[in-house]
């Protein structure tokens, strides 16, 4: 019979990623391995996942909200932080993309390991909509980008994960145009694309 969830570990932390979860891939250890919280800072991860980003920045921030548009992500995500005994810092939102933080709130940092793939077919179910960029590949990160500057502190950051095969440089074009500034931080290469790590700083 299979398991209805696979377990990794990370950094000696252990994770678990129920079925219908994205499982980290090279993409979230761009992030991962990229990721530097300062003491006291206010998190964001923006599809969480099975929650591996979120748990690593409760450890130095001082709040983190992940948020996912797959509940069985948040539920995977709550799971993970109580089984790496860090839950008491971080708040789990179901909800699209930014559409659920209230106004004025903001923060030092903003993850996002974001659906970046170009595909013509419509999602169906929630492991699709974690990798389908729409036919562009950017559909999903154009609609982050547009909102995500009133979230963002001055002098706060913006890490965003993106294909090669996806316009990077309308990706930094648009950044640039809402006040930040914007370069590729790291990147993974591979046989068809290289996937790239995006720093963008508020201005």
């Amino acid at each position: 019979m299979n398991k209805s969830f696979k377990e990794f570990l990370y950094e000696d932390l252990r994770f678990t990623v129920f079925n219908g979860v994205y499982e980290p891939s090279d993409d979230t250890f761009l992030i991962a391995e990229n990721l530097h919280v300062g003491k006291g800072e206010e998190v964001l991860d923006v599809g969480t996942g099975c929650g591996i980003l979120d748990v690593l920045s409760a450890f130095k921030a001082s709040r983190v909200i992940a948020i996912d548009m797959n509940p069985i992500a948040v539920r995977c995500a709550k799971a993970n932080a109580d089984r790496n005994g860090i839950s008491e810092k971080i708040d789990f939102i179901c909800g699209d993309l930014l559409s659920p933080l209230r106004d004025g709130v903001s923060f030092n940092l903003v993850l996002f390991n974001a659906p970046y793939l170009p595909v013509e077919e419509e999602p169906k179910d929630w492991l699709d909509y974690s990798w389908s960029g729409g036919r562009s590949g950017r559909e999903t990160v154009r609609r982050f980008i547009e909102t995500v500057s009133e979230y963002v502190k001055i002098g706060g950051r913006i890490m965003l994960v993106q294909s090669s095969l996806s316009n990077i440089n309308e990706t930094l074009n648009d950044l640039k145009e809402r006040g930040f500034e914007a370069n590729i931080a790291n990147e993974k290469r591979f046989f068809f694309e290289t996937i790239l790590l995006i720093k963008a700083i508020k201005h």
